[in-house]
Order: C-alpha cells, then sequence, then structure tokens
C-alpha cells in the first residue's frame, strides 16, 4: 500500500510514532527532495535511536511527477511505500496528489497519517473567530495573475490564507494596504522553530513595522474577510438576470473562469 507521512515543520519531536512506524517500516520513499528526506531520517535516526538503513529512495516532485507515474503499476505497492515531502504535509501546497489519484484509479489501498500542518497552526494561533477560510499557497511572483488573485483574497468572505517568502513578503504587505490600509492580517514565521514569531495588525501598521526590519523566514499571512451586508451573487443569478446576451457572458466569465466567446454561444442556443 501507499502512506503519506507527514514531517515536522521545524521541531523533530512533532512527529507522530505512527509516522515514524511507517517509515521504520517502508521499504520504497518517495520523496520531494530525496536529499532532504534522508538528512531528516538521519536526525530522527540520531534523536530516537532508530536504524532506517536499507530503504529505497526516489524523487517524486512536481517537475518529474508525470514522467514517474508512467513508471508505476500495481506491482509497485505490493511492498511498503511511503511518500513524504520536504515538511509538513504532503498534498498541501506539496506534490503527492497525484500518487493519491493513481491510488484510487487503480484501486491500490493507500492512508494518510494526520500530522504538522503550518495552515491549520496558523488559522488556530491567529485568533479570528472566522469558521471559513480559503487557502491559496503562494501567490504569483508578479503580473496579472498575482494582482488579480489578490484583489479576490481581499474580496472574499472567507479568510485568505498563503504562503510568502522572505523576498517577496514586504512587497505582499504593500499590496494588500493599498488595497485596504485598514485590513486586520495575521503574519507568523518559522512555526514551531526557536524563531517562531507571529504580528497581527492593520495592514498600514504591519506595512510600517516591516520597512524598517530583515525579514527573513518561511512565512503564513491570514487575511480579514471582507463583510457583506447583503448576498453574493450565483451563477444562477446571473443567468436569471434581464441583461443582453453579451453583458451576461462576460459577467458569467468572470464567475465560472470559462471563456467569454463560448458562455455567449450557450446563451445564444
Amino acid at each position: 500500500m501507499l502512506i503519506l507521512v507527514p514531517t515536522p515543520i521545524g521541531n523533530l519531536e512533532d512527529i507522530s510514532k505512527r509516522a515514524l512506524d511507517a517509515l521504520m517500516e517502508a521499504e520504497l520513499i518517495f520523496c520531494e527532495d530525496t536529499r532532504v528526506t534522508k538528512k531528516l531520517l538521519n536526525l530522527l535516526s540520531e534523536k530516537f535511536n532508530l536504524n532506517f538503513e536499507n530503504k529505497q529512495f526516489q524523487s517524486y516532485h512536481s517537475h518529474n511527477e508525470s514522467k514517474v507515474l508512467q513508471t508505476l503499476d500495481k506491482e509497485t505497492f505490493t511492498k511498503n511505500v511511503v511518500y513524504v515531502s520536504d515538511a509538513g504535509m504532503p498534498c498541501v501546497s506539496d506534490p503527492g496528489a497525484t500518487l493519491v489519484d493513481f491510488c484510487i484509479k487503480n484501486e491500490i489501498k493507500y492512508d494518510v497519517i494526520p500530522g504538522a500542518n503550518a495552515i491549520l497552526t496558523a488559522y488556530a494561533m491567529s485568533g479570528f473567530t472566522h469558521t471559513t477560510f480559503s487557502f491559496h499557497g503562494f501567490l504569483a511572483h508578479k503580473g496579472s495573475d498575482r494582482a488579480s488573485k489578490l484583489k479576490t483574497i481581499m474580496q472574499s468572505d472567507k479568510l485568505g490564507i498563503l504562503y510568502e517568502s522572505p523576498h517577496r513578503l514586504l512587497k505582499l504587505l504593500e499590496e494588500i494596504k493599498n488595497i485596504d490600509e485598514n485590513r486586520t492580517i495575521f503574519l507568523v514565521k518559522e512555526i514551531s522553530k526557536l524563531h517562531q514569531k507571529s504580528f497581527k495588525d492593520s495592514a498600514k501598521n504591519i506595512f510600517e513595522i516591516f520597512k524598517d526590519i530583515n525579514i527573513k523566514g518561511e512565512w503564513v499571512v491570514i487575511i480579514e474577510p471582507t463583510i457583506f451586508e447583503g448576498q453574493a451573487l450565483n451563477i444562477d443569478d446571473i443567468k436569471d438576470l434581464d441583461l443582453a446576451p453579451k453583458v451576461k457572458a462576460k459577467l458569467l466569465s468572470k464567475l465560472t473562469g470559462k471563456k467569454t466567446k463560448d458562455i455567449y454561444q450557450e446563451l445564444m442556443q
């Protein structure tokens, strides 16, 4: 079978007994980066007096997953197979989902062990009482895709959670401030590590703080949602409006992501 094993996001003691047992029993370990996984196993071996010898390692990441999948069959999973990403929960802004999908389609038994996750940890640390959120991973580095995605997050009625690198965090804070300087945001870096640190304030105040500090570490950013007095329009609402087909097609295109031309043709049929 296949077992997806979460790894610590900072503190080695966050590894669970189930995760250690799975790694001990593994014969083949798919890794986001074999070097990172081997280093982790060496650290776990020293800390918990374990032996992780005689393991087969194979890289499996976003750049080679399609190629690796073509080499797999049911026979591969007659042994104990494990997948680990570099840190945290596989499939959450990390590779692994295509392996799970392969198992589902080929009726191969699999399991996912619960474990460390930066998103949920940050959410619990934030003090926001909203019960719904959306996770967006890393935004595009630049361009219209980044601006459009951030605008969608800022206009959402759900908490927006995303990751950002130290090199682009100040840029993100400035972008948020320029949209709504009074919006409350929560930031945390190096979760469960020695230099864990968090901030919660208005976008304007946070930006002023970060202008004058040396930004290091990976960050989780949580953005307060927009509070709507009314109800959001859905696809059926738009279809029912008495509008010209071209106007209606443009609105539906915005909501669905489909091409305006294709929607227009559907409306005219």
